[in-house]
């Protein structure tokens, strides 16, 4: 790896921290730069993950400082989103390319049209377990099998369930969405880890930027507009991301 290479990794990696934990579709900028790089596609994937964990773990101390209390429901809701990631990075070892776009463009597809419906009437109750019906386990364990699939474009999913299934704030479901990821992401990083689908060197550099990225998001989302970038820049990432399949 040439220096040139290593600072590409943490620059793009800190666009991509910022994208994913505001939004969501920054691996569409990390996943072709380390196959550019020389890493084939199932490394690079399996190489994303450690940037994705550790962005992760910023987002979550950045959320918790600013004030978010809402831990207790995110770990309960990464509980079947771990089960569902564990069998769709099992999944993803063997699954053609063609699969992968065909999940991508429905999934994303299926994400605008939750996202532009007219906006729920929000739930100003204190998010309690109680508020949390089998159906919303069910989505997460759903969302959980394609991040441990595909990971492009998982936290779009969850903004846009949680936020039509719990009635909270934009900016709310943003903490629980960094939370849950980073849950889940912990186990499907290791089945990758354990295939030899990882290079730690690419990875670490890719996290060095992401972790600041993240930290910036943060401070974004938790802003008066907050929700308001949420909501436009995960519309822009769906249509990115559809865009960048349809086209090529």
């Amino acid at each position: 790896m040439t220096g040139g290479e290593g600072l590409a990794l943490v620059v793009i990696g800190a666009a991509a921290g910022f994208i994913n934990v505001l939004a969501a579709g920054g691996s569409m900028l990390t996943l072709p730069l380390l196959m550019f790089l020389g890493l084939p596609p199932q490394v690079a994937n399996g190489t994303n993950r450690v940037s994705i964990a550790l962005q992760s773990v910023s987002a979550v101390g950045s959320f918790r400082r600013a004030g978010a209390r809402d831990l207790r429901i995110g770990l309960r809701l990464s509980v079947p989103a771990v089960l569902g990631a564990l069998g769709g990075a099992w999944l993803a070892l063997g699954i053609p390319d063609a699969v992968f776009e065909t999940v991508l463009v429905v999934a994303m597809s299926g994400a605008s049209v939750m996202l532009l419906l007219p906006r729920p009437t929000l739930d100003t109750r204190a998010l309690t377990p109680e508020r949390l019906t089998p159906a919303v386990y069910l989505a997460m364990f759903v969302i959980g099998l394609y991040g441990g699939f595909i990971q492009v474009g998982v936290g779009v999913l969850f903004i846009a369930v949680l936020y039509r299934m719990l009635r909270i704030d934009l900016a709310q479901v943003n903490g629980l969405k960094v939370l849950i990821v980073l849950v889940y992401t912990l186990p499907a990083l290791a089945v990758f880890v354990l295939d030899g689908q990882v290079r730690w060197a690419y990875g670490l550099l890719l996290a060095m930027g992401s972790m600041s990225g993240a930290w910036l998001a943060v401070r974004v989302n938790m802003g008066p507009r907050g929700a308001k970038w949420v909501r436009r820049l995960t519309l822009a990432m769906i249509v990115a991301i559809i865009l960048r399949l349809v086209l090529g």
